[in-house]
């Protein structure tokens, strides 16, 4: 332990350095932590979804969803989230997957939706326009 003493008081800023480099570690894991999960792109959006354990929800318009949706959606308007979130899902735990046009109103619906306790809720970036572009396919059905 003394040589622990010695080395810190020989080398004082290299001593600060590390100290510093720890706080700005801890900072932004407790900054990610607040802000929740990120939006996930077309393909995570796939791997989540061949796994078999997401949700999809469209939150577009009710004329948008009839245009072309991701296979399997679940249409629930973002005005309808309030009444219609136990049609998503009753286990609040599930992973849920929003998206909209372009990926502003599906950000919103998940903040509403983990609101309402749906910890799991996440955006696609870029909505179904990132989802089309990256060639994935969509269905009128």
């Amino acid at each position: 332990m003394d040589r622990l003493y010695e080395f810190v008081g020989n080398h004082p800023l290299l001593w600060t350095a590390f100290f510093v480099i720890v706080v700005a570690l801890i900072a932004v894991e407790a900054w990610r932590r607040l802000r929740g999960p990120q939006p996930v792109t077309p393909g995570e959006a796939v791997r989540l979804i061949n796994s078999g354990d997401a949700r999809i929800v469209d939150v577009r318009a009710a004329s948008d969803f009839k245009k072309g949706h991701i296979l399997n959606a679940i249409h629930v308007p973002h005005n309808g989230l309030d009444t219609r979130a136990k049609e998503i899902s009753k286990d609040k735990d599930a992973n849920i997957i929003c998206y909209c046009a372009m990926g502003n109103t599906s950000t919103a619906a998940c903040a509403k939706l983990k609101s309402m306790g749906y910890h799991n809720a996440v955006s696609l970036k870029g909505g179904i326009t990132a989802w089309q572009s990256a060639g994935l396919p969509i269905t009128r059905k």
